[in-house]
């Protein structure tokens, strides 16, 4: 019998206190794999338990490491690693999974991996990661659904990205530090996570500079060992911590944070007249849910993310006035709005541009989230709505939020998880 659950939020209640950011989830799901490549066992802490590790832990396993996972440390010992063929039924439930490609290539010279998964929120082709590996030696065939690779003439080359993909950027990377030889790539991503993974594999011996620009110089083929290493906090989680701050009101102190990750929010938060502040790892937001509307266009990083869109979208549904916001990144990414309907949103979209127009008040009621970043948006908009609210799909946000009715329930909202049988 299926376990399905929802999440019930009554709103009205603001948040007050402080709470700990976990550790990042788009960090974890790049370093994860990155630890077979050390031949050796590896320590890893600040890890987030959320769904998407514990996918990658079945699918570790599987190839043959051993893994445990407790309290946020887990240790890998990949010397038990033989298989290079992930199955489909683990491959199929995240994004994350093509990550074993450059490193199953790099250990065994081939590979099999079922193309990705993870969240219907558009196109989201892979062309880059093909073109990466191939200018570093390495044949990439889709065959039957599944991403099949052969290193023929592996070997360090400049690898120019049309586009700053973070997948595409993690991958090169990956398969590079294994090649022999020199790699540049230019145009790479510079997400925080991105550095997060440079700083993990320099940790195992690797050759890694530039990360964080969009010129990453690597040395490869050097020999990498087993590495002890503290992932960064989770920068979309704070993000959404942030954003539920302002929209429930009170005043909240985000700890463990990276304020400088958070600068392009920072602003928006600001000029909608919230309180900001930051020092050291700590962020503080007050809010008195007066809001002034904002214009806002997802970019790459450093530019506003594309992760942060739906849960601002969700607050400002009650700002005083209009704003603009531009979806630049995924096409589909809009599919959320529907259910901020139901709850009495104003929003017109018009191919990638929603048009918001401040309500007076939300009203709870049934919704469901249709990817992570819109269950996030839903979270946001039930602490603001009056009434109750109940959101199903939780399993998306649980893939990348730890235990976030928690951490609601300790700043003062009025969240509850409910397992319904089906």
């Amino acid at each position: 019998m299926a376990i399905e659950e929802t999440l019930r939020i009554e709103g009205g209640y603001p948040l007050n206190g402080e709470i700990e950011v976990s550790g990042g989830k788009n960090a974890a799901v790049a370093i994860i794999p990155a630890s077979l490549l050390a031949g050796e066992p590896c320590v890893i802490e600040n890890l987030p338990d959320v769904d998407d590790v514990a996918v990658l832990i079945e699918m570790l396993r599987w190839l043959g490491a051993k893994v445990e996972f407790q309290n946020g440390i887990m240790n890998i010992d990949p010397r038990g690693v033989t298989r290079c063929n992930p199955p489909y039924e683990l491959a199929r439930r995240m994004r994350a999974s093509y990550y074993l490609i450059p490193v199953l290539t790099g250990l065994f010279g081939h590979a099999e991996v079922p193309l990705p998964g993870g969240d219907d929120i558009g196109a989201r082709p892979i062309d880059q990661t093909i073109k990466g590996l191939s200018t570093l030696g390495v044949k990439v065939d889709t065959v039957r659904g599944a991403l099949v690779s052969e290193a023929q003439t592996p070997a360090g080359a400049e690898v120019y990205l049309d586009m700053p993909s973070v997948g595409a950027t993690v991958n090169t990377m990956l398969m590079a530090v294994m090649v022999p030889g020199n790699t540049t790539i230019v145009n790479a991503a510079k997400e925080p996570h991105i550095v997060d993974l440079a700083n993990f594999l320099g940790s195992m011996g690797a050759y890694v500079k530039g990360a964080g620009t969009d010129v990453i110089r690597i040395r490869g083929g050097r020999k990498l060992h087993g590495s002890n290493y503290t992932i960064i906090p989770d920068q979309i989680e704070t993000g959404t911590l942030m954003i539920a701050a302002a929209a429930a009101g009170g005043d909240v102190t985000i700890t463990g944070a990276i304020p400088t990750h958070m600068e392009a929010l920072s602003a928006k938060l600001l000029e909608m007249g919230v309180y900001v502040h930051d020092e050291d790892d700590r962020i503080r937001i007050r809010s008195n849910r007066k809001m002034r509307p904002v214009n806002v266009k997802t970019q790459v990083y450093p530019g506003y993310p594309t992760d942060l869109q739906q849960p601002i979208t969700a607050l400002l549904t009650m700002a005083r006035g209009s704003s603009v916001i531009t979806e630049t990144i995924y096409e589909a990414r809009y599919k959320y709005v529907e259910e901020l309907r139901r709850m009495g949103a104003n929003i017109r979209v018009i191919d990638r541009v929603a048009i918001v127009d401040g309500v007076g008040s939300l009203t709870g009621c049934p919704v469901t989230a249709s990817d992570l970043r819109a269950g996030a948006a839903l979270i946001v908009a039930g602490l603001m709505a009056e009434g109750i609210t109940e959101i199903s799909n939780v399993k998306y946000i649980a893939r990348g939020y730890e235990r976030i009715d928690e951490k609601l329930r300790r700043l003062g909202a009025h969240v509850e998880r409910i397992r319904l049988k089906e």
